[in-house]
């Protein structure tokens, strides 16, 4: 872990290839067979949110005037932010799956499938191995979030305020504002510089591994996504491809156990909800005690795809505030940073 932490591991470099390399070989030394899944994808897929805000800045200025004039139409804001909203959500959208690539070139990434045998694997073990750096945390793109969120909201209250009266020029300005101001925190979303990914999500693979040396039970098999960083494309893959390697299986995705924090057991619907209800009292052993909860807005992780595809899936992290304002930054490095409830997560996370 060291080593693999020693890299800057951006999906689509040589570091993310060479730390996959390190990590399969130690997959093979305990007797895995280790399959590499390849696929593309568009680096671009990070610019749909800055799109989207950027959009959304524009579209509420276009707006001022249909909202505050008496002699325009009370309809004419509600087509415009209706199609305007719809035109944006499908742009990024496809940009954020990486259907439009922008013009950049793709890059070529993998995920490590590791079994033991040929037997169904009924219990798979995922942890994303890549990172990145952005010009904000992980906390500044959740308030980025937010702050669209409030100003759309806020947009649509004022247009259906114009349907019975022209909105008060000052409101509708401080609106546009607010549209503006979440726009240029969307776009703080890009990649600036190269981040070492300790806590995202180097402990997340400690576990998996931790979780592979003791597993013998060739049902329990290791998935290490690439991409995740660029939306959650590994994960994706696997799910689109191995639909007969999901059959019967469960899905537990460690995704930044920081060394504070209180653990968390996070699912996305209800087979989630039965399958954390099952994990939570395995890691017991751990020593600390385990919220169960729903994904907050704001956040993807791996387990998300596998939930889609219909697999019970649910997510394993530990972490605060501090935490959310070091990943996805050069801060995250490994130092002062403590791998043990990882490596106990992991390990109190197999069945034999």
């Amino acid at each position: 872990m060291r080593r693999v932490l020693a890299l800057s591991r951006e999906a689509g470099t040589p570091g993310a290839s060479e730390a996959r390399d390190m990590v399969a070989v130690h997959l093979e030394s305990l007797g895995y067979q280790v399959e590499r899944q390849r696929f593309s994808f568009a680096p671009s897929s990070l610019s749909g949110f800055p799109v989207f805000g950027a959009g959304l800045g524009g579209l509420a200025l276009l707006l001022v005037p249909l909202l505050t004039a008496p002699g325009v139409p009370p309809w004419a804001a509600l087509l415009l932010l209706a199609g305007g909203l719809g035109a944006l959500v499908a742009l990024s959208m496809g940009i954020g799956l990486g259907w439009l690539s922008l013009g950049a070139p793709t890059r070529e990434d993998a995920n490590l499938v590791a079994r033991r045998g040929e037997a169904p694997v009924t219990r798979w073990i995922v942890a994303h191995l890549d990172t990145k750096a952005q010009a904000q945390s992980m906390a500044g793109r959740l308030v980025a979030v937010w702050v669209i969120a409030a100003a759309t909201a806020g947009l649509v209250a004022l247009v259906l305020v114009r349907l019975r009266a022209p909105v008060p020029l000052p409101l509708a300005g401080a609106s546009a504002g607010l549209s503006i101001v979440a726009g240029a925190l969307a776009g703080r979303g890009r990649l600036r510089g190269r981040s070492q990914g300790a806590r995202d999500n180097g402990t997340g693979v400690a576990g998996a591994l931790a979780a592979a040396e003791r597993s013998t039970d060739p049902a329990t098999g290791i998935l290490i996504t690439g991409a995740e960083e660029f939306g959650l494309v590994g994960a994706r893959v696997f799910a689109a491809a191995g639909r007969d390697a999901l059959r019967d299986a469960v899905v537990v995705n460690l995704d930044t156990i920081d060394q504070e924090g209180q653990l968390a057991l996070v699912s996305h619907d209800a087979r989630g909800s039965a399958l954390a209800r099952l994990e939570a009292p395995r890691l017991a052993a751990v020593g600390l005690d385990v919220r169960l909860r729903r994904l907050p807005a704001g956040i993807l992780t791996d387990s998300l795809p596998f939930a889609r595809a219909g697999v019970p899936a649910v997510t394993i992290g530990r972490l605060t505030w501090r935490t959310l304002r070091t990943i996805h930054t050069p801060r995250d490095t490994p130092d002062q940073l403590s791998l043990d409830t990882a490596e106990r997560v992991g390990r109190a996370l197999v069945l034999n």
